[in-house]
């Protein structure tokens, strides 16, 4: 049987920036999108945040990319279509979609809204939805998923700076919540001034912590105190801001994706401290036990966060006045724009503007 086209594959035309192979290279895709369903919302894209994720699918450094692959899962827009059975939001509202657009909905994960842990749980794109079919990402012009995976924004939220949350936001938020780090008086360590660190500071700092951000990066230090509001820095390769430091901290959040040393780490937490790794290093890291068993200290991880939570996250970062720090880049720049993540070279995210830009990249 041929294989039907991306673009007649639905019955709503669809247009984006795609990868065609490892190389990554993205150039303009036609495809389509699927009707409306009962319970689904259909919301024309304008902002989508661009995430190490997006790097590392569209050149298969994970090794299980399709292609062609339309990246984004930062996704931003304003509601044009709502289907029969939903009641969370409405035309005209502003919306946005995560990491996330499907799972079981029957599991003790799911029905602790906890989809980002079903074992079915379905990324919002290089996926396979429930109907066979493939799911392409927010590099594109209209978006559709079931309303269990539409956030609503205030609207005191702006689209741009508000939609890097929805992955960076919450892949820091769930785990402070959890590990009982959301708290007046505790003192967090964040590792890596990033995306998803800088905007682990600010969070960290709403909640009433002390901050401490520790770096490989002497160059940070202004940046992280006087910019994000931490209140104080550690340059983690320096032996004597270490030891003045050990044993100080209630939990560490790890935003560092590269292979780095734990030792150092374990010793700044005080006894009973958590070292929550969010980052995912390509390698197995060093993990030595003796710290671990001496402080009764723990080695966790965390992955994005459940939608009730992911709404909670936005509502949050409204109410306090939390945004990530980008760069506005146009669809044309995208290339552009994942050379320099490849290299850090971004404070802190790439936000692609699509409502202004897609449209006349059309060939």
């Amino acid at each position: 049987m041929a294989k039907v086209p991306p673009e007649g594959e639905h019955p709503v035309k669809a247009f984006g920036w795609a990868a065609r192979d490892q190389s990554g290279h993205l150039s303009p895709f036609n495809f389509s999108r699927r009707e409306t369903g009962d319970e689904d919302v259909r919301f024309k894209v304008l902002y989508c945040g661009i995430c190490h994720s997006d790097l590392h699918s569209i050149k298969n450094d994970w090794g299980f990319s399709f292609y062609p692959l339309v990246p984004g899962h930062e996704i931003v827009g304003e509601v044009t279509e709502v289907g029969s059975k939903v009641n969370k939001v409405k035309v005209g509202d502003k919306v946005g979609v995560g990491c996330m657009v499907g799972a079981c909905h029957s599991c003790d994960s799911c029905k602790n809204d906890l989809e980002n842990y079903c074992p079915k749980m379905i990324l919002t794109y290089n996926s396979i939805y429930h109907d066979g079919t493939f799911n392409y990402g927010g590099y594109s012009d209209t978006m559709v998923a079931n309303e269990r995976y539409i956030v609503h924004f205030p609207e005191n939220m702006p689209l741009d700076a508000g939609a890097p949350l929805l992955c960076a936001g919450i892949t820091v938020y769930s785990p402070l919540k959890y590990f009982g780090l959301a708290q007046p008086g505790k003192h967090i360590g964040v590792v890596g001034l990033g995306g998803l660190g800088h905007v682990a500071v600010k969070f960290a700092k709403a909640f009433g912590a002390k901050v401490t951000v520790i770096s490989t990066s002497p160059s940070k230090k202004d940046e992280a105190l006087e910019h994000l509001g931490a209140d104080f820095f550690l340059v983690s390769r320096d032996p004597d801001q270490i030891q003045a430091a050990m044993n100080t901290m209630d939990g560490i959040i790890d935003t560092v994706s590269a292979v780095h040393p734990v030792l150092p780490l374990l010793g700044l937490l005080k006894s009973h401290g958590t070292l929550v790794m969010v980052g995912a290093p390509d390698k197995p890291l060093e993990l030595p036990v003796s710290p671990l068993i001496l402080g009764r200290k723990m080695v966790a991880g965390s992955g994005i966060g459940g939608m009730k939570e992911t709404q909670e996250m936005i509502d949050f970062a409204a109410k306090h006045g939390i945004t990530a720090d980008i760069e506005v880049v146009s669809m044309d720049y995208v290339n552009t724009a994942m050379e320099r993540l490849a290299k850090n070279d971004v404070r802190y995210r790439f936000v692609i503007d699509i409502g202004n830009t897609l449209a006349a990249t059309k060939p």
